[in-house]
C-alpha cells in the first residue's frame, strides 16, 4: 500500500484536534487556561526558560487530552455495553489527563506566585 503524502497526514491529525476542540468540553477548559497563562506570562514578563517550561506543559495536557479522546471513542466503537475493562480504560486516560494538569498547575503557581508577589 502507499504511503499518503506528508501533507495529507498533518490534515488528518488538525482534522483530529479540531474535531476534540469542537467536541470535548475539557479540553476548551484546558485551552481557556492555556490562553490566559499566555495572557498572564506576557503581561509578568516570563523568562525564555520559563516560557519553555509552560509550552511544555502546554502540550502534555493538550496532547493527554487528544489521547483521552480517542481512547474513549475507541471504546465506544468496541462496545456500547458496560465492561469493566472499557470502565478502566477510559478511567486511567482520564486520570493521565488530571495527573498532568495538576502537576501543570503546580508548576504554574511556582513561576507565577512569585511574579504576583513581586507586584504587591
Amino acid at each position: 500500500m502507499k504511503k499518503q503524502p506528508l501533507y495529507k497526514s498533518f490534515g488528518h491529525a488538525f482534522q483530529g484536534i479540531f474535531a476534540t476542540v469542537r467536541k470535548e468540553r475539557n479540553i476548551k477548559i484546558h485551552l481557556t487556561v492555556m490562553a490566559l497563562v499566555i495572557i498572564a506570562g506576557a503581561l509578568l514578563g516570563l523568562s525564555v526558560t520559563e516560557w519553555c517550561i509552560c509550552t511544555l506543559l502546554f502540550g502534555l495536557v493538550i496532547s493527554l487530552e487528544l489521547v483521552n479522546t480517542a481512547v474513549e471513542a475507541a471504546v465506544d466503537l468496541a462496545t456500547d455495553k458496560w465492561h469493566p475493562l472499557a470502565k478502566l480504560a477510559k478511567d486511567a486516560t482520564a486520570g493521565a489527563v488530571l495527573v498532568s494538569a495538576m502537576a501543570a498547575a503546580v508548576i504554574g503557581l511556582i513561576i507565577f506566585i512569585p511574579k504576583l508577589a513581586a507586584l504587591f
